[in-house]
């Protein structure tokens, strides 16, 4: 990343003061909690599991008493099994840090962080993160999905003033680590098309800053999948800016909409059916955003393949079904509090016959000077197919446990999910969303 982005995006971040990536850099740690975190002699607690702690845990705590950092016994997890983000494990890091007085240093991916993050949040007390692995774009990013009550949540708290990353230690991390990150990463591909869609009705206009930070190194960051499957630390670079730049954006933004679009909803959607918690180690979020991923550049390149300018607005608006119909549709669909959730969040995006009319006008009328920015955004379903399976990433829905039957079923649920407006909705106001289904998974489609 370019050092001026970077401080563009740190100026404007909420909560992060610090960003350094390299290659052995990790003994700089302990400089910069010193410098940034601790006050007044304030010990700093560092939060591992025994993988991380062998990883980069120790060298940690190590850098952190050379720095004069005074330190509490390390809480380290066990490694097995895999250790879950789950409110009760938050708490057991939140009640060590309210007994020692410190601030939290996670050294991990994913879980460590966000149950330090969690913690750390509740305390009203800023922290800082390792990162062992190139796996999520969460590590500067706010926010923590945890698991409580049975439901997975986003809980909200303030992301990490301090972020750093050894591309050696990285590079080292098991290889589904890295194919996760590459799969959080390709999402930003479609879900910078439905930003762009969604601004372009006057919905969630586009932030310049967010949108360098998450969009201006995407291209690079998986031009190399190849050299990242095989360990090549310098190729971790790209990988690993382009994830902390997202989860930047995120906090430029105040929200997650530069990071995710459609291809998200998916993935959360088979978190909620638990797909993948049996495995060990479980399922990753990277992995099922992969192949909700590749369901959405299939999706936009049948959308593509048709010419708005040529809808008839007028056949649409009289097709357009009342919000009771809607609504129907939407109970037929899921059940219970998911079902409270998705006619909550449809309700919010939903227009009469008016609004309607004119969003539809809106986007014929400019169509033509948006569908080359949709396009130059996208990348071909195959493409991405190809470098998803180089990087040793999902790339058809049995390397996730799913057929092309459960994706296609869980098209129409993902366009209720969530208020956020993207292709889907644009499909399915148009008329389109059925039609453009079946196109996908027709004989001579993606899968």
């Amino acid at each position: 990343m370019s050092d001026d982005l970077l401080a563009r995006g740190l100026a404007k971040a909420t909560d992060t003061d610090a960003v350094e990536v390299g290659r052995g850099v990790i003994g700089r740690i302990g400089t910069l909690v010193c410098d940034t975190l601790v006050h007044d002699g304030q010990p700093a607690l560092v939060v591992a599991d025994d993988n991380t702690w062998v990883a980069a845990g120790a060298t940690v705590h190590a850098s952190l008493d050379a720095a004069g950092v005074r330190t509490v016994e390390p809480m380290v997890f066990p490694g097995e099994p895999t250790l879950e983000a789950s409110y009760a494990s938050s708490n057991r890091v939140r009640e060590r840090l309210r007994e020692t007085g410190a601030v939290g240093v996670a050294v991990g991916s994913g879980t460590l962080n966000d149950l330090t993050k969690l913690a750390s949040g509740e305390l009203g007390r800023r922290y800082a993160v390792v990162g062992t692995a190139a796996s999520m774009d969460g590590y500067s990013g706010f926010g923590a999905p945890m698991s409580r009550d049975g439901v997975k949540v986003t809980m909200s708290c303030p992301a990490p003033a301090v972020v750093l990353i050894d591309l050696d230690v990285a590079a080292a991390a098991p290889g589904e680590m890295v194919a996760s990150g590459y799969g959080d990463l390709a999402a930003k591909i479609p879900g910078g098309a439905d930003w762009i869609l969604a601004d372009a009705v006057g919905l969630d206009p586009i932030d310049p800053l967010a949108w360098e930070l998450v969009q201006s190194g995407v291209a690079e960051a998986l031009s190399r999948p190849d050299a990242l499957a095989a360990g090549d630390a310098d190729a971790y670079a790209g990988l690993v800016n382009g994830l902390i730049l997202s989860g930047l954006a995120m906090q430029v933004y105040r929200g997650t909409r530069p990071a995710s679009g459609a291809d998200h909803y998916f993935a959360h959607l088979w978190e909620l059916d638990h797909l993948g918690a049996d495995r060990r180690p479980p399922l990753s979020h990277g992995f099922k955003v992969a192949i909700g991923t590749l369901a959405m550049c299939a999706f936009y390149e049948r959308f593509l393949a048709r010419d708005l300018r040529l809808l008839d607005i007028e056949a649409a608006v009289a097709r357009w079904q009342p919000w009771e119909a809607v609504e129907a549709d939407i109970r037929s669909k899921f059940t219970g509090a998911l079902a409270e959730h998705a006619v909550a969040e449809t309700k919010v995006k939903y227009l009469d016959a008016d609004g309607l009319r004119l969003r539809l006008s809106t986007l014929a009328e400019n169509w033509d000077a948006l569908r080359p920015r949709v396009e130059a955004q996208l990348m071909p379903a195959r493409t991405l197919q190809a470098r998803l399976r180089a990087a040793g990433a999902p790339a058809v829905p049995e390397d996730i446990g799913l057929t092309a039957a459960d994706v296609r079923d869980t098209f129409p649920k993902a366009m209720y999910y969530r208020s956020r407006y993207t292709v889907l909705d644009v499909a399915r106001e148009a008329g389109w969303f059925d039609g453009l289904v079946a196109e996908v998974f027709a004989p001579d489609g993606l899968w």
